[in-house]
């Protein structure tokens, strides 16, 4: 048995130990230096220290102390995760006004079925917060429009609509040419009226579509409040353009023969509601007066 003595391990600790780098073709000593285990664990302590500091220092002076777990305060961590939160519901707001505006798309250009319309959320259709003045074109409309005529502000009293129903105003004076058949995808009526004949909006709203379509001419389309959506199809003129906020009764366009499947001076005229296309003759009472020119 090997007797432990505290000298003797001091003194192999000490002991220094020759190591030498030796040409291999002359076998010549190049360089040599001495050293002892003390020397070695010494320098071996100093380089770890020097490690750890070096690295603590990266870390604390870089953004890479972002990356370690539990290092960010617990605001910018809430903040993370509400940010996190908003971009997952800007996505589903995303996808609900990419397949809304996909509807209207469908709806102006006339390709749009019945059993493949999807449902939008109410979220979508408030525009309420849109105010834009009016332009002074369409106000000289509604003033001199509303010396000639009155319009009728009530809805037809059919026993088979309910009294809660919503209120809408006659777009058109005209005859009713041609009336809502779901299964021949004529989704809602024909007013045939005189060229220029000012068109109203058939209810407060805000301009969602204004523009030209070559199926169906000028076309305006307007959002109203729970889900409702009215379409202006092969207008003369649009006296709105998108983004406007309309009144009701108000005018916006005037009728025309423009697009490809028009064929008189009429007004298309549709009622949506989230998507699904109404009869506008069980919600708004037609004035079918003949048409009468004017010299």
């Amino acid at each position: 048995m090997v007797k432990w003595s505290r000298n003797g391990f001091w003194e192999k600790m000490w002991f220094e130990y020759k190591l030498s780098f030796l040409n291999e073709n002359t076998l010549e000593e190049v360089f040599s230096f001495r050293m002892s285990r003390l020397h070695v664990l010494i320098v071996l302590f100093l380089f770890a220290v020097f490690m750890i500091t070096l690295t603590s220092f990266v870390i604390i002076k870089t953004p890479i102390r972002n990356y370690l777990p539990g290092y960010l305060p617990i605001d910018v961590r809430q903040e993370i995760i509400e940010n996190a939160l908003r971009v997952d519901s800007l996505e589903n707001a995303l996808q609900i006004q990419t397949q809304y505006i996909s509807n209207v798309r469908a709806a102006l250009n006339g390709t749009l079925e019945a059993d493949k319309i999807m449902q939008t959320s109410d979220s979508v259709n408030d525009y309420s917060g849109l105010k834009l003045d009016k332009s002074k074109e369409s106000a000289d409309f509604v003033r001199n429009y509303d010396e000639e005529e009155r319009f009728n502000l009530n809805m037809r009293s059919n026993t088979d609509i309910k009294s809660d129903k919503p209120m809408f105003f006659c777009p058109l004076k005209g005859i009713v040419s041609s009336s809502f058949n779901q299964q021949a995808k004529h989704y809602g009526i024909d007013i045939a009226a005189i060229e220029n004949e000012p068109i109203l909006a058939a209810q407060k709203g805000t301009v969602i579509f204004s523009g030209f379509v070559p199926e169906t001419g000028y076309v305006i389309c307007v959002q109203h409040i729970n889900g409702f959506t009215t379409v202006y199809k092969h207008c003369a003129k649009l006296l709105k353009v998108q983004g406007e906020t309309v009144e009701s009764g108000e005018a916006i366009a005037l009728v025309g023969n423009t697009g490809r499947y028009s064929t008189g001076n009429h007004l298309h005229f549709e009622l949506w509601q989230n998507g699904i296309a109404l009869n506008p003759d069980e919600l708004i009472n037609f004035d079918r007066y003949p048409i009468h020119h004017t010299n």
